[in-house]
């Protein structure tokens, strides 16, 4: 490129470092201040833009994307509304460790602090949920900081970026600086080889555990494939047993001999027992979140803590532990297994038969067991048929946020990483229909399953018209239980059963609504019709509304509640107090 040639305006430099950085796809929604851009998209073809409804189902579009590919999601908004309706799935991508390039128009550098019209404070507004963010003044900076905006997204603890830039730098002429060329910003250099003494002493008292638990977390996903291919390694050789966050299903296998099932909140009875009452624990790419945790002071008691994480201010905050390993995921695993291996006497895994069969007898207690029912479809039936219907398919599961979700991640069992996309920090309703299409647009021939609630999916329901557009045949599978579900959970078992608000009276018949955008509408109410519509769902190639009529008062546990301990789960034969026998509804009647 010569120096003549590398001269371009703002917007040109815009999708030159886009397409420089391999972007494929944007996620975005014009306005006046980004039209320079958009009129630059138009005249090319390289990138397709995928029109959203909604700033926010952009910026969820963008997080399944980038969660399911291991990519950078993008996404483009006009000033002002634009950037605020961005900030829920920036916040939500923080709190999950999503990359995310997140490029605003800005009101030209002159009314900058005049209130001019759709003029906001992007960088200010911003900066609490994002690694970074700029505004950019001189357009000669705007590839360099392009390039740097994806760097800092994926490297280290990934997360989202914001670049904000005012209109008149779209239009101004400036140099163009491709990706190998641009200085890199020495004052953001991610540590990512763990210290081989600290491993060493790891692996120490891994040797030597007699009730160990490999706790994982999204960060191995995060990480790539060969951290994935590690850990299960490491599992192998070390015949612990795993268990995993919300964030981190798939990255040990389902169907694996050593799994214990998700932990915390919702988790299994063996995998929380196991947490209780283990001697050493290897915190693997999570964050000790309190819906892990419980209860601070009596989580996990008598265990050494070992955690491996890449971002340092994670190590200490929550829990104290005794052995931190700051580095890449992958890069501290590989040298786990070597010195695993160079051992001079390989640990006898004899010495961990009392701790399994103490796991086993946690595991006879079938934590997950519901009772079925003949005349109604319980959730966790329709999830498990869901999972039925699915396999052997290339499929990727997304999720909104209540019962649902964590039905979902107990019955749908996940034997890869990167095919299961949830909010998990911030819990975010709305979330899982755009991030199904952000999947299914990175993956068009994969089938696309949106696991609903009847609240959750009306967060984002406009967006069925940019799937429609697409063509991207994604399957909305709604548990229809007419309620708010975890919020009425709560309130029937921690608030006296005053079900506040957690009804929906005028609910939408889902089967018209679909129709209304152009998709295909299918409803089920008896459980012996569920597998014929499900086999019908799957094989529509459009967009699909599925409203699955489940029980209404089903509550999901296992359930640690707040403020509880790991071994004071409330299970479900347990759930018999008074609350529950007495539930009403809103309208004051009996439901059981």
């Amino acid at each position: 490129m010569t120096a003549t040639e590398n001269q371009m305006t703002g917007a040109e430099i815009v999708l030159q470092a886009l397409k420089d950085n391999g972007v494929e796809h944007i996620f975005g929604y014009p306005g006046g201040a980004v039209l320079p851009i958009y009129d630059e998209i138009f005249q090319q073809e390289e990138i397709q833009h995928i029109l959203v409804r909604h700033e926010q189902g952009a910026g969820h579009a963008a997080e399944g994307y980038a969660r399911s590919t291991g990519k950078v999601g993008v996404l483009l908004v006009t000033s002002g509304p634009g950037a605020t309706n961005a900030v829920t799935p920036l916040q939500d991508a923080l709190m999950d460790s999503i990359p995310l390039v997140c490029i605003s128009g800005q009101v030209p550098t002159t009314l900058i602090g005049s209130d001019a019209f759709q003029e906001c404070d992007t960088v200010g507004i911003t900066r609490p949920c994002t690694k970074h963010n700029w505004l950019v003044k001189d357009v000669n900076d705007l590839a360099r900081i392009i390039h740097e905006a994806f760097r800092i997204a994926q490297s280290g603890r990934p997360g989202p970026v914001v670049v904000d830039i005012p209109k008149d730098v779209q239009f101004a002429k400036g140099t163009y600086v491709p990706p190998e060329k641009h200085k890199i910003q020495t004052s953001y250099q991610p540590k990512t080889e763990g210290n081989p003494h600290a491993i060493a002493a790891a692996v120490e008292l891994m040797a030597n555990a007699r009730r160990p638990i490999l706790y994982t977390g999204g960060g191995v996903v995060n990480s790539g494939p060969e951290a994935t291919r590690l850990l299960r390694e490491l599992a192998a050789l070390t015949g612990f047993p795993v268990t995993s966050t919300l964030m981190g299903l798939g990255c040990y296998p389902a169907s694996g001999e050593a799994w214990l099932g998700m932990l915390g909140m919702h988790g299994t009875y063996e995998a929380n027992m196991a947490m209780h009452d283990c001697d050493v624990m290897v915190c693997i790419g999570a964050r000790f979140d309190d819906r892990i945790t419980g209860r601070l002071d009596a989580f996990s008691p008598n265990s050494k803590k070992i955690h491996i994480d890449i971002d340092p201010s994670s190590v200490n905050k929550t829990v104290r532990v005794d052995v931190p390993v700051i580095g890449d995921i992958t890069k501290v695993l590989a040298e786990m297994v070597s010195q695993w291996k160079g051992l001079v006497t390989t640990p006898d895994k004899a010495r961990l038969a009392e701790w399994w069969q103490g796991i086993a007898r946690w595991r006879a207690r079938n934590s997950l067991a519901y009772t079925p029912s003949n005349d109604v479809i319980m959730p966790q039936y329709a999830i498990q048929r869901l999972y039925e219907a699915s396999k052997g398919k290339d499929t990727y599961i997304t999720t909104e946020v209540g019962q649902h979700q964590m039905w979902a991640a107990q019955y749908f069992g996940f034997e890869a990483p990167n095919r299961w996309m949830t909010s998990g920090g911030l819990g975010t309703m709305g979330y899982g229909f755009p991030a199904a299409i952000g999947v299914q647009i990175a993956h068009p021939d994969a089938l696309v399953i949106d696991i609903a609630g009847d609240a959750s999916i009306q967060m984002c329901i406009q967006e069925m018209s940019c799937a429609v557009q697409y063509n991207a045949p994604v399957k909305i599978f709604i548990l229809n239980n007419q309620y708010m579900g975890m919020v009425r959970q709560w309130q029937q078992l921690l608030h006296g059963n005053r079900l506040s608000n957690s009804y929906t009276e005028a609910m939408p018949d889902f089967v018209k609504l679909a129709e209304a955008y152009g998709a295909v509408g299918l409803r089920c109410e008896k459980p012996e019709d569920l597998d014929g519509a499900l086999a019908e769902m799957i094989a529509v190639k459009k967009p699909v509304i599925f409203d699955c009529r489940v029980a209404n008062l089903a509550n999901c546990f296992p359930m640690i509640p707040s403020g509880r301990a790991h071994n004071d789960m409330l299970l479900p034969d347990e759930a018999t107090d008074e609350a529950v026998a007495n539930a009403i509804d809103a309208k004051g009647r009996q439901l059981v």
